[in-house]
C-alpha cells in the first residue's frame, strides 16, 4: 500500500522544529531528509526512524520493526507524530549521527573529435 501524499505531508509539518525536513517520494513511499541525510522513512502510512547511537538516550526501548521487507529494524515512531518537539529531538539525534553525504563526482566533459 502506497503512502498518501497527505500523511507525508503532515509528519514532515510534525517535525519542523528539527529544521528544514525534505521529503523524496520513492517507490510509492517517502524518504524524509534533514541536513541532506536520509532520517527516516515512511512506508504504508507509517513513520520510521533510523535507529543510531544518539537515539538510545531519548528512546531506550523503542518498538522496533521493518519498514519493508528485507530492511533493518527500525524505530516505529507513530506515536510521537502527537508530541512534534520528542520527534524533532529524535531526528536531529539521527542527522548527528549519521555522516555526512556524499560529494558529487564532477561530471566529465567530451571533446569531440575532429
Amino acid at each position: 500500500m502506497a503512502t498518501d501524499p497527505g500523511r507525508a505531508a503532515h509528519v514532515a509539518e510534525q517535525m519542523s522544529a528539527a529544521g528544514q525536513i525534505g521529503l523524496r517520494k520513492m517507490f510509492g513511499e517517502y524518504a524524509v531528509y534533514l541536513q541532506g541525510k536520509v532520517v527516516a522513512l515512511i512506508c504504508d502510512n507509517r513513520l520510521f526512524v533510523k535507529r543510531t547511537a544518539g537515539t538510545v538516550p531519548l528512546l531506550p526501548d523503542p518498538q522496533m520493526g521493518p519498514p519493508y521487507p528485507g530492511a533493518k529494524p527500525h524505530i516505529q515512531a507513530d506515536i510521537l507524530l502527537d508530541d512534534p518537539d520528542a520527534l524533532a529531538a529524535l531526528v536531529l539525534a539521527v542527522a548527528h549521527d549519521l555522516p555526512g553525504p556524499k560529494p558529487k563526482a564532477p561530471k566529465k566533459v567530451q571533446i569531440p573529435k575532429a
